[in-house]
């Protein structure tokens, strides 16, 4: 900070210790920036949580390192802070930050997760004090290992900085975070402050409540008020043809012994999306979203080719999470050196704060999984002052013929698209969702603490985990039957002083290294070129002998397959199909189906279309407009009635098991229901009994479902309470119940009764 004028104006920078003073002018900082400005005092305080909240690349791990560094300094006795984050690339990336400025203040920086080793987790072991970077398998694990010596460990813990926290919040391991974040201060008998770093979300009240769901303790919400730069955004839209060589001509080339090239099997709009991709980002750093692992891997090979054709230097780099750590860490590197140009074809692995520097822009293809994730996308691009966030969006749409399905004849991707673009320019973001259940958690947090404490009694387990821990939402009643499921399947079982120890199974259970971990991971088969370690693909995806696959951006032949060791040889080759990897769609928002109504009603022009783009919404609008969309929400066409609620996922999902228990076949087919075998005058009384209050319950709702089994730990759950928990999940009964109360109220049923 050499500004004597900024410094002088930030009375927050003298709180802080003056080597610290010292290395942010070291550092050339010309100021604080606002999150780091704000942050300072409260977090010295150390009398509540803090929630610090900005976009990427805004400073928040500086905005809560140099006061926590501060405190540490002044502290009298041994002190040491607990860092908790999501990716362990993250931790090494954080430690790369930390290492140099906490070596000069003497403070120990120790990373903690599977690659790190023995040694440097010792030196923790056995003298802990500093800043301890975890992820919360690995805190898992501590708990579990060392129930005995926590508070001996943690005796000095000074604060738990949560980064990351917005990915965490309504997942396995946001609610197993929770759990043992709770129970070290259950051992400790105190509350320790609690700063979560995360991007700003919808209601910044629910992560407040997320970051600490019991207690009375105040949080303070720091919502950075920088950023603000200007937003460029192009969506350009493509009609999707079918690829040049049916099948047929694939097979027929392929028996002559003829190569076949990628371009030639993949959509025509997909290679001409790869062709507008190379000509715009070359000669820059971009990162490019097309949400799938397969699509990654699809669009990486067609770049690196389009490289090679023209005698350039690579300058795309796949990076998603089935890669080798070796060749995400390529892709890395390439963005952080200024040297060269350098783009990333990627899924969320690069969504998240790992320090790749700054990209001119985003490349999304299709519409994001999230708004939010959108914004938090956005964050890397624009981060030079007075730099823009450039926003290039590709929509491919299908061309329309008489059989065309309701979503195509409304574009629905690229009418999402433009949703998400008008929500992110007025500030809109999707709100975290808290309210799951996460039942199989529990039983993964019952089991844990059980080795930590060497056994617990249920009033102790009810106690620590519902009563005073984050699974709150389940009676005593409740646990009480969980217990006894866990008994009859020799999970648990109780001695004679009502002490609770593993069975038979629940003791091989817990002693397998993959318990640590709240959700469950595939087994997959490790891909092997030369000795190197490419990555691995899902075993339920075997590849045989002499097939081809896209890996890593390039093109392999399979030589052999090794099905008890789980590898696969592979060689480099010219030809190759894609890996099929799983889409990376995320659920959709009753906010943003409402604003994609909106976009097909209006008539105006949406200014960052191209031509393209612009006629496929204008086609998209005449359809809407044609089937009576604009004045009603139900339509009798295509061999059954479509029900258009234009609500989110949750809803949608309600509304078809609600329809289909009253005996109707139902299809959601995402903006709509399809009821088939029904006419208008029996939809209109079916929907008009349900928002008199024959509605169903939701046990009787999620009692349907026949694949309610979806987190780790779901298959031990009673059947009553495996209805409960996916309901808290998947379902919105309240919602459903509002649309239906809507359609009265605005007199629907009259317009087509």
């Amino acid at each position: 900070m050499p500004d004597s004028t900024a410094t002088a104006e930030s009375s927050a920078f003298f709180l802080l210790d003056e080597r610290i003073q010292k290395w942010i002018w070291q550092s050339g900082w010309s100021e604080l920036r606002d999150a780091q400005e704000r942050a300072i005092a409260p977090i010295l305080a150390a009398d509540k949580d803090i929630i610090i909240a900005a976009a990427t690349a805004a400073g928040k791990t500086e905005a809560a390192f140099l006061p926590i560094l501060t405190s540490l300094l002044k502290a009298d006795e041994p002190s040491c802070v607990l860092y908790v984050s999501p990716l362990k690339a993250l931790i090494n990336d954080q430690w790369g930050r930390l290492d140099g400025l906490c070596e000069s203040l003497e403070i120990p920086v120790i990373p903690w997760h599977g690659d790190i080793s023995d040694s440097k987790k010792k030196r923790f072991l056995k003298k802990p004090q500093g800043i301890l970077l975890i992820t919360p398998e690995s805190l898992e694990a501590l708990l579990m290992n060392r129930g005995t010596s926590l508070i001996s460990l943690f005796s000095g813990l000074r604060y738990i900085v949560v980064d990351e926290l917005h990915a965490f919040i309504g997942t396995e391991r946001g609610k197993q975070l929770q759990s043992l974040l709770h129970r070290v201060e259950f051992v400790l008998k105190r509350n320790v402050p609690r700063i979560g770093l995360s991007a700003t979300l919808g209601d910044m009240n629910l992560a407040a409540d997320y970051l600490r769901p019991v207690g009375n303790w105040e949080t303070e919400l720091i919502v950075s008020k920088d950023g603000g730069q200007e937003l460029k955004v192009l969506l350009k839209g493509y009609v999707d043809h079918p690829p040049k060589l049916t099948n047929k001509d694939i097979a027929a080339l392929q028996q002559e012994g003829k190569s076949v090239e990628l371009e030639d099997t993949l959509a025509q709009s997909q290679v001409a999306v790869a062709e507008q991709l190379f000509k715009t980002l070359r000669g820059s750093n971009n990162l490019i979203f097309p949400n799938s692992r397969a699509n990654v891997e699809i669009y990486a090979d067609l770049l690196r080719r389009r490289c090679e054709r023209n005698s350039l230097p690579n300058e795309f780099w796949p990076h998603h999470g089935s890669l080798s750590k070796d060749i995400r860490e390529e892709a890395e590197t390439a963005l952080k050196n200024k040297e060269r140009p350098a783009s990333a074809v990627c899924t969320t692995t690069l969504e998240l704060g790992i320090d790749i520097g700054s990209v001119k822009s985003i490349a999304q293809i299709g519409p994001a999984p999230s708004v939010a994730s959108l914004r938090q996308r956005l964050g890397r691009s624009g981060r030079r002052k007075g730099e823009s966030a450039i926003l290039r969006c590709y929509a491919i749409e299908p061309e329309l013929t008489p059989d065309s399905p309701m979503s195509d004849l409304l574009h629905e991707g690229l009418v999402q698209s433009i949703a998400q673009v008008n929500l992110l320019a007025k500030g809109w973001f999707e709100p975290p969702l808290v309210s799951g259940l996460h039942l199989s958690t529990l039983i993964q947090q019952l089991l844990s603490a059980i080795s930590q404490y060497g056994g617990l009694t249920a009033g102790q387990a009810w106690k620590l985990l519902c009563e005073t821990g984050p699974f709150s939402g389940l009676s005593k009643v409740e646990f009480a039957q969980l217990l006894k499921g866990l008994g009859e399947r020799e999970i648990l079982v109780q001695e004679a002083s009502g002490l609770l120890l593993y069975g038979q199974l629940g003791e091989k259970l817990a002693n397998h290294y993959t318990f640590y971990a709240a959700f469950t991971t595939e087994e997959e088969f490790r891909l092997v070129t030369e000795g190197k370690t490419l990555g691995s693909l899902p075993i339920s995806k075997p590849l045989e002998p002499d097939s081809h696959v896209i890996f890593a951006g390039r093109r392999w032949r399979v030589r052999h397959v090794d099905l008890s060791a789980k590898v696969i040889e592979v060689v480099p080759d010219k030809g190759g199909k894609p890996p099929e990897f799983e889409g990376m769609s995320g659920k959709v928002h009753d906010r943003v189906r409402e604003e994609m109504r909106q976009v097909l009603l209006k008539g105006d022009a949406v200014p960052f279309l191209d031509q393209q783009a612009a006629a496929l919404l204008s086609e998209a609008r005449e359809n809407f407009q044609r089937l009576g969309l604009d004045t009603q929400p139900v339509v009798d066409a295509g061999g059954g009635v479509r029900l258009f609620p234009w609500k989110g996922d949750w809803v949608m999902d309600t509304l078809t098991l609600a329809l289909g228990y009253r005996g109707y076949k139902v299809e959601n087919e995402g903006l709509c229901l399809k009821l088939r075998e029904a006419d208008l005058d029996s939809v209109s009384d079916i929907l008009f009994d349900l928002s008199e209050g024959a509605f169903p319950m939701e046990d009787e709702l999620a009692g349907e479902i026949l694949n309610k089994v979806q987190e780790k730990w779901d298959w031990l759950l009673t059947d009553e309470l495996l209805s409960r928990n996916y309901a808290s999940h998947n379902l919105d009964i309240p919602g459903a119940k509002r649309y239906f109360s809507e359609l009265v109220s605005q007199g629907t049923f009259k317009s087509y009764k």
